[in-house]
């Protein structure tokens, strides 16, 4: 989000069906914050039609997937008649490593908090 905004382009969301109310939220708060109506934008409903008819709409440039590699694949297909940019970011398990040397219980600790921080909501590569 911050990354289009920055670069001074519109946006259409469409967050997991379990999150919402989060991006809804979001989206209030960039009006409050003085981002024009129309430039940050939430859709809800189910995945596949709505991303069709985004990934099928000529001035839809490009689009952002976080998910699965399997969904990821199903929207480069799509969107390859259109030719969008795309940034994808599939399929990570994001492992922990714990050395041998390590403090059990603060390692755990780091753990916990590095994996329920965000509730699941990002991604890093």
């Amino acid at each position: 989000i911050s990354p289009a905004l920055a670069a001074g382009c519109t946006m259409i969301v469409k967050p997991a069906p379990e999150t919402p109310l989060s991006a809804l939220a979001l989206a209030r708060l960039a009006e409050e914050a003085g981002i024009p109506a129309g430039v940050f934008q939430v859709i809800t409903g189910e995945a596949a039609p709505l991303a069709k008819r985004l990934l099928d709409h000529r001035d839809v440039r490009a689009f952002s997937f976080t998910g699965s590699t399997e969904v990821g694949r199903i929207l480069l297909e799509q969107s390859a008649k259109t030719v969008k940019k795309a940034s994808l970011e599939l399929g990570g398990n994001a492992p922990f490593i714990i050395f041998d040397d390590a403090p059990m219980e603060t390692a755990v600790a780091g753990c916990i908090a590095a994996k329920f921080a965000t509730s699941g909501q990002d991604c890093l590569a």
